[in-house]
């Protein structure tokens, strides 16, 4: 497949969706990407993919980098003839992403290895998708599960003293941070900024006796205050 044909043929999926070559310079870049990473198609072809994706894994070690494993890989295949789309040049894997001016946030990464037979240049296609509601979810589980364990082991099992009234911004922000909400989405929802809600959230944890949101609804669950 030509390069300008698999540039087209990305913009027609939802994925943001790029090409890399061997070098890991950016060769195409579809407007889903652009959007992902806030990034325009101008300001990244022939741009190191490493430094504009900036990835991570969940212990903080480099995901994107000259070096990768990705381009290791495809550079072996391409040693050997054999750079092509099939099953064995697949992969799959989450990293967070932390483009430049913006928040970090998770995406999944599949990617595909294959040859250019117009240019003889291989390209290693990444398509990815924002995966941060599913991690925040799985961060939470993790949160809970590690709660509930101390619970049972003893831990946290003082009696608390009674709890003083909980406004009704209190009781609204317990709610959603229950709904499992981020920051942002409370602070929006409520029409607050996002450091008079952490000024919230602290009052929360005086008058429940919490050190943190979690414990903060577990507290409340178990009061019924919400």
């Amino acid at each position: 497949m030509h390069e300008s044909e698999l540039s087209l043929l990305l913009e027609g999926t939802a994925d943001a969706a790029f090409a890399v070559d061997l070098q890991g310079r950016i060769r195409t870049w579809n407007r889903a990407a652009e959007r992902m990473f806030g990034c325009h198609a101008s300001s990244v072809l022939q741009h190191p993919c490493a430094a504009v994706i900036n990835g991570q894994s969940a212990t903080g070690a480099q995901v994107c980098k000259e070096d990768c494993f990705t381009l290791e890989h495809a550079r072996s295949a391409r040693s050997q003839l054999s750079c092509r789309a099939d099953d064995s040049n697949i992969a799959n894997f989450d990293m967070q992403a932390r483009p430049r001016g913006r928040q970090p946030f998770w995406v999944n990464v599949s990617l595909l290895v294959l040859d250019d037979p117009h240019t003889e240049r291989c390209l290693v296609v990444h398509f990815a998708r924002d995966i941060e509601n599913r991690k925040r979810a799985e961060r939470f589980t993790a949160e809970v599960v590690a709660l509930v364990r101390g619970l049972a082991s003893g831990k946290g099992s003082a009696e608390l003293p009674p709890t003083p009234p909980l406004t009704i911004q209190e009781r609204r922000i317990l709610e959603l941070l229950h709904e499992g909400s981020s920051t942002e989405e409370i602070a929006r929802k409520l029409g607050i900024s996002t450091g008079t809600l952490r000024n919230h959230i602290h009052h929360l944890d005086q008058k429940l006796g919490t050190r943190g949101r979690l414990e903060a609804v577990m507290q409340a669950l178990k009061r019924g205050l919400i």
